[in-house]
């Protein structure tokens, strides 16, 4: 889907990946999927890293391939585990969404928390679904207004 041009700029990758997707990119930021997603869920694709995105059109998580030396030497590291893994859910089937961030000091010092995402959706077959991000950095393009859908 998008170049693999080792010299794209970050500029030049979020303007080809608008261009992709035919989508104006409003927030955009790196997390981690939880659960809440059938097929992910299905195949154990808990605790993917990738970016998460507001567009226009939706939500969108991306998970990139990776392969660290350890996955190398690993017997059990079979070809669907390096694909590009999305998600996307149509502006018009999320219900609500919301991001909620430890609010307690004392909790913050004694334990490090990242906000949450929470999204509550409608599946293909009309049932109400929530899909888990945990946001774990906040890039430039980061706008948390954004991903309330409204």
């Amino acid at each position: 889907m998008f170049s693999k041009k080792k010299d794209t700029s970050p500029d030049d990758f979020w303007r080809e990946y608008e261009e992709n997707t035919g989508e104006k990119i409003l927030s955009r930021s790196l997390g981690k999927y939880m659960s809440g997603w059938e097929e992910f869920d299905g195949k154990g694709w808990n605790s993917l890293w990738g970016l998460i995105i507001a567009t226009t059109g939706g939500f969108r998580f991306h998970h990139f391939p990776q392969q660290s030396w350890l996955d190398a030497f690993s017997r059990n590291s079979g070809q669907e585990k390096f694909k590009e893994k999305t998600i996307f859910i149509p502006k018009e089937k999320i219900i609500s969404a919301k991001i909620v961030e430890e609010s307690k000091w004392w909790v913050k010092i004694l334990r490090a928390t990242s906000p949450h995402l929470f999204i509550n959706y409608s599946d293909e077959s009309g049932q109400e679904r929530q899909i888990t991000i945990i946001i774990e950095f906040k890039s430039d393009g980061y706008n948390a207004e954004a991903f309330s859908f409204d």
